[in-house]
């Protein structure tokens, strides 16, 4: 566990670095660890408040202010559903549903006690022709039902337990 805590640091020492630890490069130090992890760990954004000589509030306030960091993991799979307009009128929320059953999340829970699946909803896509429209790790799946993503999950499932 240890070495784990050691090796986490360790890359975020050379992120620092790359960004001749400047206060300034905040928000592109932060992308890079959260890229590196998949998200913002507290010891780190600590660890990087410390590096940087700001405030933790201040570290705390950009990784919060901005929608694209996390401060909890994400699953190797992050399966966007769409739930704008277009998607919403073609029950974007009945695939919600499907993909929270078939994982086996709870409506407090977003991603799986094993770190493959995270499922979140989002406003728009910019997919409405092919609405109802999910993407699941930058690929877009467009004219879903609840069964076709359901089969997708469950494609991903068996690829993931062969390797």
């Amino acid at each position: 566990m240890e070495n784990a805590i050691a090796v986490k640091f360790d890359r975020v020492c050379q992120i620092l670095e790359q960004h001749q630890r400047d206060p300034h490069k905040l928000i592109p130090i932060l992308q890079e660890i959260q890229e590196e992890y998949q998200y913002l760990p507290e010891e780190i954004m600590t660890f990087v408040s410390t590096a940087l000589g700001l405030s933790t509030s201040q570290v705390y306030g950009v990784a919060t202010f901005y929608s694209h960091f996390t401060l909890s993991p994400k699953g190797k799979y992050v399966v966007k559903v769409c739930d704008g307009t277009a998607c919403h009128v073609k029950k974007s929320t009945s695939l919600i549903d499907a993909i929270a059953e078939e994982l086996g999340l709870s409506s407090s829970g977003k991603t799986t006690e094993d770190l493959l699946f995270t499922l979140e909803t989002v406003a728009c896509l910019g997919a409405c022709g092919l609405a109802p429209a999910i993407v699941i790790n930058e690929q877009v799946y467009g004219h879903m039902t609840p069964e076709s993503t359901v089969q997708l999950i469950k494609e991903i499932k068996a690829k993931e337990a062969q390797i």
